[in-house]
């Protein structure tokens, strides 16, 4: 289950914790739904995903209840329930206007890599972990939006190589291919800094900012530019920006780069 602690900045952690392994269930599932509808209700500046357990990050799904979908299969009507909930899932965490980091702080396969991949920004960890789609090796593929995003982000050969090929990779392979944006020796340490740092800025600002990103993506460059563009009028009508510019315009000339470094 997840473990949900605020820090004073607002900042949320949530750790995935679930003995002996940390495979992921239906119940968690639900778990997480409820959590991002009340993260994105509460407009919390920014969230912290991490695992709860050492070395583990969110394992895999539990191979149990993949396999009673195997044995007593859904009606065709409403099938695949568990895929189409973990869609809706990880594209509310793509709307919800805070940003969402991801602390790979252990093993991340399946469909906790694809939870991973459906965070704004991944931070990696120096140790002996695993991460990445290893679905085909039991003989399914990864159903939770996890190969799709895979091959926008890096690629539809590596994302074969990677995802059809069921390869583990260790976070500095992970790192190289593109996979995650930052590779430290903390990265739930490393994860909540920047995530604290996020928190700093106007957060219509930052909303703005990741709905254009979010938006842009496999639309022609027309289509994107003008989303752009609704999104900057929006975020400079904010109550927010004004101070912020008055702030900057307050500094000496000498400073204002600082102001930036904060």
């Amino acid at each position: 289950m997840w473990k949900v602690s605020e820090r004073d900045s607002g900042v949320v952690v949530a750790r995935f914790d679930r003995p002996p392994m940390n495979y992921y269930t239906d119940e968690d599932i639900g778990q997480l739904e409820e959590l991002v509808a009340e993260w994105t209700a509460r407009q919390v500046p920014a969230v912290v995903l991490a695992g709860g357990r050492p070395g583990k990050f969110i394992t895999h799904f539990d191979v149990d209840g993949i396999l009673i979908k195997q044995v007593e299969p859904e009606g065709p009507i409403e099938s695949p329930v568990r895929s189409r909930r973990i869609h809706a899932l990880t594209q509310n965490m793509n709307k919800a206007p805070m940003p969402i980091i991801a602390a790979l702080n252990g093993d991340a396969m399946g469909v906790g890599f694809e939870f991973a991949l459906s965070a704004d920004i991944r931070v990696g960890e120096r140790a002996d972990h695993r991460y990445g789609l290893i679905e085909t090796r039991l003989g399914i593929v990864p159903g939770g939006t996890g190969l799709a995003r895979m091959a926008r982000m890096i690629g539809p050969g590596k994302a074969m190589l990677f995802g059809a090929g069921a390869m583990p990779l260790t976070p500095e392979e992970a790192y190289e291919a593109g996979l995650v944006e930052l590779l430290e020796t903390d990265a739930l340490a490393t994860a909540t800094e920047v995530a604290e740092r996020m928190a700093t800025l106007p957060r219509t600002a930052v909303a703005m900012a990741k709905k254009i990103v979010y938006q842009s993506q496999g639309v022609p460059l027309s289509v994107a530019l003008d989303f752009e563009l609704d999104s900057a009028y929006r975020a400079k009508q904010s109550s927010e920006a004004a101070p912020a510019l008055r702030d900057y315009l307050s500094r000496p000339l000498e400073e204002r780069r600082a102001w930036f470094e904060r």
